[in-house]
């Protein structure tokens, strides 16, 4: 029996809420030292983005979020978000969280596939709990 991946909303809440912070202390660290990103090509980010979650959605159904396949594209998503700053273990998963619960980061990524959110946070979790250091 294949034991399906936790969801970022199974997480325990305050789990849940360390890993918000720890998303708004890096995010807010890195727009202060960044110029709000001025360094990021934003429209090649959302293009990457666009072309990436476009190879996912087949997936969602058919594979894992744990799957080797899924996770070399989660390394991708994760190598497009080091673009703005390199996320810690927390603030990523406090992105999955983000997209779930932001009503337009949610509308945005289910219009590849109406699971996308729920398969992309927890392929994240996969992710950071195997590739990912909880601090930055």
């Amino acid at each position: 029996m294949e034991l399906k991946p936790v969801g970022v909303n199974e997480l325990d809440l305050a789990y849940q809420e360390t890993c918000r912070s720890a998303l708004n202390a890096e995010q807010t660290r890195s727009l202060a030292e960044t110029d709000h990103w001025k360094h990021v090509d934003r429209g090649q980010v959302h293009a990457d983005w666009d072309a990436l979650y476009k190879r996912i959605s087949p997936l969602i159904g058919s594979a894992s979020p744990a799957d080797a396949a899924v996770q070399a594209l989660l390394h991708e998503h994760y190598q497009i978000a080091c673009r703005f700053y390199t996320p810690s273990k927390l603030a990523y998963i406090g992105m999955a969280l983000f997209y779930d619960e932001n009503p337009a980061m949610k509308e945005f990524h289910n219009a590849y596939h109406p699971q996308m959110v729920a398969f992309l946070g927890a392929a994240m979790l996969v992710y950071a709990a195997q590739k990912l250091s909880a601090s930055a």
